[in-house]
């Protein structure tokens, strides 16, 4: 396990760029992966989902991405049939994710939420 916070999101994404610049002001060490280019293992997606109680909790259904999605694809009924959807369209992932030392996950990206986080 990491001694260090990893944050996973997409570069281009703003809200990952606010999380990225508050950890830098706040000089918190931590690792940032575009799961674009790095996409996240099928079985930490699912590790993922289920610590934050559902996929509901990790797919952001309210993106242009999931609006776009044909209806048959906004059902999926298994595990599998999650991570294959991740796999083809990662923007679908809430971001930022945030992975701290300790195990613990978090998606979104609040000042009042970070600073609870990591005790600044």
């Amino acid at each position: 396990m990491s001694d260090q916070a990893t944050l996973y999101g997409l570069s281009n994404c703003d809200t990952c760029k606010k999380a990225r610049n508050w950890m830098a002001r706040f000089e918190v060490p931590h690792t940032f992966i575009d799961y674009r280019a790095n996409p996240v293992p099928a079985d930490t997606l699912k590790a993922w989902a289920k610590q934050l109680g559902g996929w509901e909790k990790l797919v952001n259904k309210s993106s242009t991405t999931w609006r776009n999605l044909l209806p048959q694809r906004k059902d999926p009924g298994s595990d599998p049939e999650w991570t294959l959807l991740l796999k083809e369209y990662p923007a679908l992932v809430r971001r930022p994710v945030l992975v701290t030392p300790d195990g613990e996950i978090s998606v979104g990206f609040t000042d009042n939420g970070f600073k609870k986080r990591f005790g600044r």
